[in-house]
């Protein structure tokens, strides 16, 4: 059963971190037009310690998108400086909903891991109690 529980404790793992990736995301677009954001970028690592399953993962440390912010035109922005230009934000909505789509996919796929392994583990403890 160690075996049931450990890939459970994966796929809900990914589920987890998936879903903190949704809330970069939405996070990045919520402040696509707030001038001077940098996105937020998470990346995953291995869970590490003594009750990690093989295979976990977690979402690292968020680090912010260090592409230059573009300088947009806009004398009466009343963050604009002395030239009418001021700062605008790094978010790409196309990479945004691109990111978006592939997270909520993983997600998907580690659900039905999930629902797999529940359901064979299921069908298991029935066939055991015969």
């Amino acid at each position: 059963m160690t075996d049931f529980s450990s890939a459970l404790g994966v796929a809900a793992s990914g589920m987890r971190s998936q879903a903190q990736r949704l809330q970069h995301v939405s996070e990045n677009i919520a402040n696509a037009d707030t001038p001077g954001y940098r996105r937020k970028v998470a990346a995953f690592e291995a869970e590490r310690g003594p009750d990690a399953a093989q295979g976990a993962v977690r979402p690292g440390p968020v680090s912010l998108d260090q592409r230059d912010l573009p300088r947009i035109f806009d004398p009466g922005h009343p963050m604009a400086d002395d030239s009418g230009h001021y700062l605008g934000s790094n978010v790409d909505l196309v990479l945004e909903l691109a990111d978006a789509r592939e997270a909520q996919r993983s997600y998907e796929a580690n659900l039905r891991v999930f629902d797999q392994l529940r359901q064979m583990s299921t069908s298991l403890n029935e066939l055991l109690r015969r």
